[in-house]
């Protein structure tokens, strides 16, 4: 929190024009009809532009005020509020997009995240999420971090009503040395 806190306005600078054209391919092969989308840890806005010019109906949660203002100035409805406090929507929305959002999220409490994210879905929903790929966790410049595989996902997955659609690692937008995990969840009953 403190990192994006001091950093908010570089961050949004730094990832606003990411190219993120084969994640949303890989999201929109499962999202065949338009609806209500979560956008957890929206960052600066991106996805949210995005999917809101597809006709999605799209609202954000993100914990740092700084990211929460500079969405609200672009038009777009968010509440500050992280995945594990957010409680009050149950089986409302279609679709939830957390890109590189949940690897914020201790491992003790990602199994958690997951549940609230079932939750929050209607049965039958689709989930995006990303993590970078890999064995670690731990503190990268002052931020933490877990890295999850296509096989290690599974064990925060378990006790959840999500089943695992498909898994994609992707090179980095950014053009550094690391590898992402995209995954592709769905809600079943």
């Amino acid at each position: 929190m403190n990192y994006y806190q001091k950093n908010a306005k570089e961050y949004i600078n730094k990832t606003k024009d990411v190219d993120m054209s084969e994640a949303y391919q890989l999201f929109l092969k499962y999202a065949k009809t338009k609806g209500k989308l979560l956008d957890v840890g929206f960052g600066s806005g991106r996805d949210m532009l995005y999917f809101k010019s597809l006709g999605f109906d799209v609202f954000g949660i993100d914990p740092q005020p700084e990211f929460c203002d500079e969405a609200k100035k672009l038009g777009l409805n968010v509440e500050c509020s992280a995945i594990n406090d957010y409680l009050n929507a149950y089986s409302e929305y279609d679709y939830l997009w957390a890109s590189a959002s949940l690897l914020h999220i201790k491992k003790e409490l990602l199994n958690r995240a997951f549940k609230v994210c079932s939750n929050i879905l209607k049965s039958g929903g689709i989930m995006y999420c990303s993590f970078k790929y890999g064995d670690f966790e731990g503190i990268i410049d002052d931020r933490y971090y877990i890295y999850l595989t296509e096989t290690t996902i599974n064990k925060y997955l378990n006790d959840t009503s999500f089943e695992l659609l498909v898994s994609k690692i992707t090179d980095d937008n950014l053009n550094r040395n690391n590898k992402w995990l995209n995954v592709i969840l769905r809600k079943v009953d």
